[in-house]
């Protein structure tokens, strides 16, 4: 059996991990047991009753975070002329086309998240076994093929979150930063949530959500009750 070390075993004195907690009380505890040196990332973990090997259960979509993410999120475009221009003046940082993607086929990927207009995607399409792998793909579903950069560079910068269901059903997502205020976090997870529950697919039977979990980069999960959140 795995020794627990001292800081994993202080984090987890007085939590129930088998008790649903309502949302503002798992924050709460979340907030509480970060002693890290850094500041973490608050993580949520949705239990999904989907079998995403069918294409008919996959979930994946895009949820815009009201408080943000609280990471300097790096943004490359694929864009040519005025589309590149507007690129540049929304704040992306990294902007091209052709040049853009020999830098990338040779290696030099300095971006968080992907953009690419429609008319790009022949190009950026050669890509794929790159930036797929990395979940960078510029995919029309997640609002990241476009032709309107400037809104889609907004919601990147802004706490645009991208989730996808993981192969064993479950959905993870950062949802901003232990320093967040507990009312920021809590109305981050309620969007999430929100938006994972609109992106319920045709072919889901039976309970859609099963269970969900938040917790620090470093801490123990702190099980919600979901009727917490829906119910507010």
């Amino acid at each position: 059996m795995a020794k627990v070390g001292k800081r994993i075993s202080a984090a987890r004195e007085g939590l129930d991990r088998n008790k649903l907690y309502s949302l503002d009380e798992a924050i709460g505890l979340v907030k509480g047991r970060s002693k890290t040196k850094f500041d973490e990332t608050v993580e949520v973990a949705i239990n999904l009753g989907v079998d995403p090997r069918h294409a008919d259960q996959m979930v994946r979509g895009v949820c815009v975070l009201p408080n943000g993410t609280g990471k300097n999120v790096r943004v490359a475009v694929f864009a040519r002329g005025d589309k590149a221009d507007e690129a540049k003046a929304a704040g992306a940082d990294v902007v091209g086309a052709e040049e853009l993607v020999q830098e990338v086929q040779g290696g030099k990927i300095d971006f968080d998240r992907c953009i690419a207009t429609p008319d790009m995607m022949p190009l950026v399409g050669r890509l794929g076994k790159v930036l797929g792998p990395r979940g960078l793909m510029p995919n029309p579903k997640v609002g990241t093929v476009t032709p309107d950069v400037k809104a889609a560079v907004n919601d990147a910068k802004g706490g645009a979150v991208q989730f996808r269901v993981e192969k064993a059903g479950i959905v993870h997502a950062g949802v901003g930063k232990v320093s967040f205020s507990e009312e920021a976090i809590s109305q981050n997870v309620k969007a999430l949530v929100d938006a994972v529950q609109k992106a319920k697919p045709s072919g889901a039977k039976g309970s859609y959500m099963k269970r969900i979990a938040v917790s620090s980069t470093m801490g123990p999960g702190v099980k919600i009750d979901l009727a917490s959140i829906s119910g507010e």
